[in-house]
């Protein structure tokens, strides 16, 4: 029997992410949905202070509405240089939400006289399950590198491009969708809830 579970995102990248590490860890009985495939309900603003209060009321709103267990994330970049900056602000840092090349530039120029040793920087995700009546966890992934002073790579989205995880010579932007899958913020947030949704296939 095929168990659905909502994705409360309209990002196919991220749809995408956690389909595949639900398949790479046999999980193939659950049936990811995103919020295109569910009736539409007004989604809270993601006014929370931290990556996991805006994660659990994202999933928390897509539970009550839908009846479906939801997971939900929220994620962004921590650079240490602007004290933690952008944060829970990545998506909207340079004043209209999704805009992921102005963001990246405005990231960019704020970082232009910072030294290479001092461009330490974070993905940071906070990834959220909520059963109805049941299950509520929310769990974090972090992925540490360095911002370089150029973009480089077209794959992922946001500030991929800039971003040098520790350890690789390639940008987040440069690496398969499987290498970041097995690295990223998100990828470790999301298979740190796989034993609660392998729970839920046993119930």
């Amino acid at each position: 029997m095929t168990l659905r579970v909502l994705l409360a995102t309209r990002n196919r990248h991220k749809l995408e992410e956690l389909r595949r590490i639900l398949l790479a860890n046999g999980l193939d009985a659950i049936e990811v949905v995103g919020l295109s495939q569910v009736r539409q309900f007004p989604e809270s603003p993601e006014t929370g202070a931290t990556f996991e209060e805006n994660a659990l009321a994202k999933a928390h709103d897509a539970a009550r509405v839908t009846g479906l267990p939801a997971v939900a994330d929220d994620s962004g970049l921590a650079v240490e240089a602007l004290n933690g900056m952008p944060g829970v602000l990545s998506a909207r840092w340079a004043g209209e939400h999704g805009d992921d090349r102005a963001n990246l530039e405005l990231v960019l120029s704020q970082l232009k006289d910072v030294p290479d040793e001092r461009r330490g920087a974070a993905f940071v995700c906070a990834a959220a399950l909520v059963v109805p009546g049941s299950t509520e966890v929310v769990l974090r992934g972090e992925w540490r590198g360095t911002l370089v002073r150029e973009p480089r790579g077209t794959n992922g989205f946001g500030y991929d491009p800039i971003f040098l995880p520790e350890g690789q010579a390639r940008t987040s932007a440069e690496l398969s969708p499987q290498e970041k899958d097995s690295m990223s913020h998100r990828g470790r947030a999301l298979r740190s809830l796989v034993p609660y949704l392998r729970e839920l296939t046993r119930e």
